[in-house]
């Protein structure tokens, strides 16, 4: 089973451009990756996506097996023993989907699989919503995928090609979710990059999963066996498990910046693999951003930067695993920080990203004063205004005098 795109497209060896929305440049991705099987269930906003792939598949652009299953539970569970045989593979959910989809999903990493999974991301419920936001991505950020964050649609193509060669690394065998926000980057339509599919092939190769686990009739063996309990060697092989998975998630930090290095050297579009640095080297304060918020956010600091301010931002794109140190060194230039989240953490009354950015200016050994910002919940815009008012009151922050309530950025739109 192999998967080709559209020959007109490659004939000359050259990239093509097309205009499309965002959930079309990741199915466009995903054909480029050749993947065996293609598994997903349709839910808002991702449902284009779902529509995309299997149009490729019908007009024979996309040569892989489609499964049409009953649920998002049975799209996890098919595409393991998809995975579990060697195959290469992909979906994508969000939302209420990706509940459904829970009990297999956090299974996944501990199996070492090498999948991709696109997250359309969006707000969970109650109240009902069917809007952007980072909700659900920030309710698994636990779970043992990876995650990376695209701000553009460019970035989503690209990405999800990439996400291939980095999850099935040798040192890092583990799955990853390309997270793009819902409604602004899974709708937005723009101009895009199509690589050429004989330089994709080149650049990823062809599927190396098979050394580490595969089912296979003629070399029987357990998957997944029962461990803990108290005594005997379950509970030592359970840590040895853990401490494994652990070490593949750090290895990815590093797996990352190799291959989108190599993404750009091959393609000439360089993203930035961890965190991305923008107007920061002279920068007093900054703001820390993530997902396509940060275009917006961008078109801020250059207001203020013309207004004589010395404002800069940290974008985060790879979340999961945090990548602590890239943080450490880029807070270090700042006295100041505003992070700006598009969810919340209930525990602790504010933004999952100003929580692990708390954490991370602890290592720089710093007090660095830091406000929590929590908006574009429920599909609302985070405009330029809005961020302007991020910078104003970062610019003001003092230790000591910074509330513990979050500033709700939409509270009175």
């Amino acid at each position: 089973m192999t998967a080709v795109t559209d020959t007109s497209r490659s004939a000359s060896n050259k990239p093509s451009f097309v205009v499309c929305e965002g959930n079309e440049a990741a199915a466009i991705g995903v054909g480029l990756a050749r993947p065996d099987v293609v598994a997903v269930y349709p839910i808002t906003p991702q449902s284009s996506l779902v529509e995309h792939l299997s149009q490729m598949i019908a007009d024979g652009r996309l040569q892989a097996d489609l499964m049409n299953v009953e649920g998002e539970h049975a799209v996890m569970c098919g595409l393991q023993g998809v995975a579990l045989a060697g195959g290469r593979t992909f979906t994508a959910t969000c939302g209420p989907g990706l509940a459904f989809m829970f009990e297999p999903y956090v299974r996944t990493p501990g199996l070492r699989l090498p999948m991709v999974a696109s997250l359309v991301t969006r707000d969970l419920l109650t109240p009902q919503c069917v809007w952007g936001g980072q909700q659900d991505a920030m309710v698994v950020r636990e779970a043992g995928w990876i995650q990376m964050y695209c701000e553009t649609v460019q970035e989503i193509l690209d990405s999800t090609v990439m996400a291939y060669k980095i999850a099935e690394h040798r040192d890092v065998m583990l799955p990853i979710n390309v997270c793009h926000d819902g409604n602004y980057l899974s709708f937005g339509v723009t101009r895009v990059e199509v690589p050429d599919q004989q330089d994709v092939d080149e650049f990823l190769g062809p599927p190396n999963t098979n050394w580490h686990i595969a089912l296979d009739p003629l070399r029987p063996m357990g998957v997944d066996p029962l461990t803990g309990g108290a005594g005997g060697a379950g509970p030592r092989n359970f840590v040895r498990y853990r401490k494994g998975q652990v070490r593949g998630m750090q290895n990815a930090l590093r797996v990352i910046r190799e291959v989108h290095a190599a993404w750009g050297e091959r393609f000439g579009r360089y993203h930035a693999p961890l965190v991305e640095e923008y107007r920061l080297d002279d920068a007093d304060y900054a703001l820390v951003t993530i997902g396509s918020m940060t275009g917006a956010a961008k078109d801020a600091i250059d207001i203020a930067r013309d207004k004589g301010e010395a404002v800069g931002l940290i974008k985060i794109k790879t979340f999961r695993p945090f990548p602590l140190e890239a943080m450490v060194a880029a807070l270090a230039k700042v006295k100041r920080i505003g992070v700006v989240d598009r969810s919340v953490s209930f525990g602790w009354n504010c933004g999952p990203l100003y929580q692990d950015t708390l954490g991370a200016i602890y290592h720089t050994g710093r007090a660095i004063p830091a406000i929590s910002f929590i908006g574009g919940l429920a599909g609302a815009d985070i405009t330029v205004e809005h961020f302007a008012r991020a910078i104003a009151l970062t610019r003001e922050a003092e230790w000591g005098r910074i509330s513990s309530e979050p500033v709700w950025l939409n509270e009175n739109d």
